[in-house]
């Protein structure tokens, strides 16, 4: 019986989770400065979200317990880079999170289009999105590991980020056509 409990306990979370996630990366993105401590912050709010989701009252929605809990952990990020400016004050972070929270469905829908759109690109096309926007790489730096010039980068990510863009609204229309 608790072991079932638990299961249902972890399904729930995992399901929230998964709904408010894209919310909580765009939160954290917008106040965290550098790729990768960003996502540091994200894994730390995950497991926050995790450790303590015995504490969430279902009364108020999942996303902005989640936000709630985001904005500690990017408070304690910069506590802990003491030496690197602070961007936002905790007004900003709050207004920030309700904004976050408030477009929450929509951005869930737009992050799985972009995933079906990225996975409908051929592998060049997303080996130099990773290398560009993943890795943070430099457009010369890109330019150098594929052997090609920097203007030429410019010109594929530019044509990339169109077809993304048309396939985004594509895959957008027809979901509203289909509910």
């Amino acid at each position: 019986m608790k072991q079932e409990h638990e299961s249902e306990t972890r399904e729930r979370l995992a399901r929230l989770w998964s709904e408010a996630e894209s919310s909580v990366q765009a939160y954290v993105f917008s106040a965290v400065t550098g790729f990768h401590h960003a996502e540091d912050v994200v894994q730390q709010v995950a497991l926050t979200v995790a450790r303590r989701f015995d504490e969430y009252d279902e009364a108020r929605p999942f996303v902005a317990w989640a936000l709630w809990l985001a904005k500690s952990r990017i408070i304690d990020h910069y506590r802990k880079q003491a030496s690197e400016r602070r961007v936002f004050s905790d007004v900003v972070l709050d207004q920030i999170a309700d904004v976050m929270a408030q477009q929450q469905p929509e951005r869930s829908s737009k992050k799985a289009a972009l995933d079906h759109c990225v996975g409908k690109l051929p592998e060049k096309s997303r080996k130099l999105l990773e290398l560009r926007y993943l890795e943070d790489a430099s457009v010369e730096s890109v330019a150098e590991t594929i052997h090609s010039t920097g203007g030429a980068v410019r010109v594929m990510l530019f044509r990339i980020r169109e077809i993304l863009a048309n396939c985004i609204r594509t895959q957008l229309a027809q979901e509203a056509r289909d509910l």
